[in-house]
């Protein structure tokens, strides 16, 4: 029996189809298993050295664990798109950028022809004592967490400068303005990294801060003549210091010196003296001891050295004859307080020295 209706009709308009589709298989079917195969081997990326892989499945993370996770450099076999998403990161590359938020813009004009700051178009941060600094940084990263890079964190650049910025403002607000423009920028420094690396890690960011590079520290432009003012003077203070401390090193240890010889020199002479005192003492002991024994023989020596040295101090003896026509008549001799000698002849008064 023959079926008619609307059946019938449908297969009349789509044999034309069925026949190209069964023609295009029968002398395209190899193409087509070529381009399957070649889907299916899609997934298979290379890593390489400097590189980490995380695979992304229907936009979940692959892996329970960091090491189930990442991938290293070799063959990486995934599913193909759009199943899998393999996400390459350079682990070992560093990158750079600037971070100019603090830095200084367009610097406006004031009624009196002087630079001023407008806080909303240029960038600044106060510091402990309340004085306004401008700042440009170069910061320094690499991916330390591909996971978290590739799938948790915001992007690289953005969360970088606020984290930093938001750092050196708090570090800056903890020092004073001479502090940071002299001795302090590397404890600026120190700190401001420690606090921006924290932020990072607590956004979940995947980066490492490798380094934090002040580029330019100064105060604003409108206040520069006032603050180089006050760092000659801090420098010229400085300078005094350092040359204080010098004089002070040089002239401390010299006085140390010359007081241990002072010292060394009055025990030398109180030794000296105490020996000699003891054997004056001594010999005065012996002397009494031989006087009890025989007082008359003892005043005797003790006459005659007396004597002795007496004579030994009054020197030679000189005759002075007298001038001619002149006797000795009235003839004396004086000694002065220096040992010197003068003689007076006679009434009229003739004096010479031997």
């Amino acid at each position: 029996m023959r079926r008619t209706g609307p059946p019938s009709e449908i297969l009349r308009l789509t044999e034309p189809l069925g026949l190209a589709v069964d023609w295009a298989w029968q002398r395209m079917h190899w193409w087509i298993a070529a381009m399957a195969v070649l889907y299916a081997l899609s997934g298979i990326s290379v890593i390489k050295s400097d590189e980490v892989a995380v695979v992304l499945r229907w936009g979940r993370l692959v892996g329970a664990t960091p090491a189930l996770q990442e991938h290293g450099p070799g063959l990486l076999f995934a599913l193909p798109r759009p199943i899998d998403q393999v996400v390459r990161v350079q682990v070992k590359h560093v990158w750079e950028v600037a971070v100019v938020t603090l830095a200084p813009g367009p610097e406006p004009i004031n009624d009196s022809g002087r630079p001023t700051l407008n806080p909303l178009t240029q960038g600044y941060a106060l510091t402990g004592d309340q004085n306004v600094v401008q700042a440009t940084m170069m910061a320094r990263y690499r991916v330390s967490d591909p996971a978290e890079w590739a799938f948790y964190g915001p992007k690289s650049e953005t969360i970088l400068r606020a984290e930093v910025t938001a750092a050196m403002v708090r570090s800056l607000g903890e020092m004073g303005v001479d502090q940071v423009l002299s001795d302090g920028r590397e404890r600026l420094v120190a700190t401001a990294t420690r606090r921006a690396q924290a932020g990072l890690d607590a956004a979940h960011s995947g980066l490492q801060l490798s380094s934090l590079e002040l580029t330019r520290l100064a105060p604003p432009q409108a206040l520069a003549s006032s603050f180089d003012s006050v760092q000659s003077a801090f420098i010229g203070a400085q300078t005094q210091k350092s040359e204080a401390q010098a004089t002070a090193e040089e002239a401390i240890p010299a006085a140390r010196a010359q007081a241990d010889a002072l010292v060394q020199k009055a025990h030398a002479d109180a030794d000296t003296d105490l020996a000699s005192a003891a054997g004056a003492a001594d010999a005065f002991r012996a002397l009494e001891k031989e006087y009890r024994a025989d007082p008359g023989v003892v005043r005797e020596r003790l006459y005659r050295d007396a004597v002795e040295k007496a004579i030994n101090v009054a020197g030679g003896v000189r005759w002075v004859p007298p001038p001619e026509g002149s006797s000795y008549h009235g003839f004396r001799i004086t000694v002065g307080p220096n040992s010197s000698v003068t003689a007076v002849y006679g009434e009229s008064g003739e004096a010479g020295e031997p």
